[in-house]
């Protein structure tokens, strides 16, 4: 593919930059190199010749968004999901860059399985797709993966998510390797001792007659990490956190110094273990849903910042792990197209404003791994996603460009839509009043 376009200039949309600040009425600039040229009002007289104009009055404009947390299932399950449709449904729900977890056949526990799924994502052009690596061999647990190797092959951090590590010398162990090279270790918190169940522990655990997991499989654990990551100076990243307990702790270690972050997922800000009454299978996932005191405990954690961004943990699966019994069924769900969505719903109930919303998909995780995405500062790659925000979107799980169908959110209505997602200056993904387009039939409108 090659890097040449023609200059593109966004007019007259509101345009909102976390990283700089910015919210107003703004042009940008794209150049010839797909990088910002420049981002300032009445820029239509200052472009080159050939420069393509592109109306996006009344339209949101922000950057591209950033997903610290996404399963591509490439390479061993392409039957779920392949690189390239993990990337065609990350441009369509608006994100550019996205870090996939390490849970492949064979696992991403070396620099050649890293390089293979890099190599992936250049050949499809649709999205940054960075590898997170294994941190065990195997993610067995047992010793570390070839973390050097990984990293450099393209890998920007390190977790066995999916699976906790249950063994504290080898979670020290990587703190500290990884605290050495500047990288995140990621962790799935989840004390196995405590859990084992298929749904939060509780009251609707107990009328559903299902075993529950407790709050204190994931607190233990959340406990146990920040201690080590204060002993060894690493930088613990929580995954898609869940329990008011989790939140407190890491909000009281943040606050004497210790270099812990987190995330949270939409379906843990939206939905509660209510969900789950029906039994469908769409509804269980890991950490499972919580009550709405967890809930409300989330959404205070992304206001006061505790919470430094949101991430979909897309974790597509096909109908044959998903159409059985609840409690055997697979955990997880696919996220990349209805995270917008539901952030923007808690903007519309009045729980986040517009600013914070757009900094936790964007400046938000970027700054947490040290990525150069996520602003629309001058000379950065032209990332960017235009948002109709008096639009609906109606969940059609059929219409998702993810292989598979497993969503929660089926049939809900969620506010506003993405409109265009630029990659690199190029149009990846266009709704065209009917239906999305994405990649070349994209760019071809």
């Amino acid at each position: 593919m090659s890097n040449a376009i023609e200059p593109t200039l966004l007019q007259g949309g509101r345009v909102v930059d976390p990283a700089s600040g910015h919210d107003g009425v703004a042009d940008i600039l794209i150049g010839a190199d797909g990088h910002i040229v420049e981002l300032a009002p009445g820029l239509a007289d200052q472009c080159p010749a050939r420069t393509q104009i592109v109306d996006v009055s009344g339209r949101l404009v922000v950057p591209g968004f950033v997903d610290l947390h996404t399963h591509l299932r490439e390479p061993g399950h392409e039957y779920k999901e392949t690189v390239e449709t993990g990337s065609a449904s990350a441009v369509a729900g608006g994100f550019t860059t996205i870090l996939c977890m390490a849970n492949t056949n064979p696992v991403n526990d070396n620099g050649a399985v890293t390089r293979y799924i890099v190599s992936q994502s250049e050949a499809c052009g649709l999205a940054r797709v960075l590898p997170i690596g294994a941190l065990s061999h195997g993610m067995e647990g047992k010793k570390l993966a070839e973390i050097g190797d990984m990293l450099a092959n393209g890998a920007v951090a390190v977790s066995d998510d999916g699976l906790p590590v249950m063994d504290a010398h080898l979670m020290r162990r990587a703190l500290e390797y990884c605290a050495g090279l500047g990288v995140p270790v990621i962790a799935h918190e989840e004390d196995t001792c405590l859990s084992g169940g298929c749904m939060n522990e509780g009251r609707v655990s107990t009328l559903l007659g299902l075993r529950g997991i407790p709050d204190a499989a994931e607190d233990v654990l959340v406990s146990r990490d920040i201690i080590l990551a204060e002993l060894t100076g690493g930088h613990l990243h929580v995954a898609h956190v869940s329990t008011a307990g989790a939140v407190r702790l890491i909000r009281e270690a943040q606050a004497r110094g210790v270099h812990v972050t987190t995330e949270v997922t939409p379906h843990h800000f939206t939905l509660t273990d209510e969900a789950v009454v029906g039994y469908d299978p769409d509804t269980r996932m890991a950490p499972p849903l919580r009550s709405e005191e967890a809930r409300q405990a989330v959404v205070e954690g992304l206001r006061d910042g505790t919470i430094c961004c949101i991430a979909t943990d897309h974790a597509p699966h096909s109908t044959i792990e998903k159409e059985v019994e609840f409690e055997l069924s697979a955990c997880g769900v696919v996220g990349l197209e209805t995270a917008w969505g539901l952030t923007y719903r808690l903007v519309q109930q009045g729980e986040l404003d517009l600013m914070t919303a757009v900094r936790l998909l964007t400046s938000g995780p970027s700054q947490c791994f040290g990525l150069k995405t996520g602003t629309l500062g001058p000379g950065v790659a032209a990332d960017l996603v235009v948002i109709d925000l008096d639009a609906s979107t109606p969940v059609e799980v059929d219409e998702f460009h993810s292989r598979s169908r497993n969503s929660p959110f089926k049939g809900w209505e969620l506010p506003s839509r993405i409109e265009r997602t630029l990659f690199g200056g190029r149009t990846v993904y266009l709704w065209d009043g009917a239906e999305g387009r994405v990649g070349a039939e994209a760019t071809a409108r």
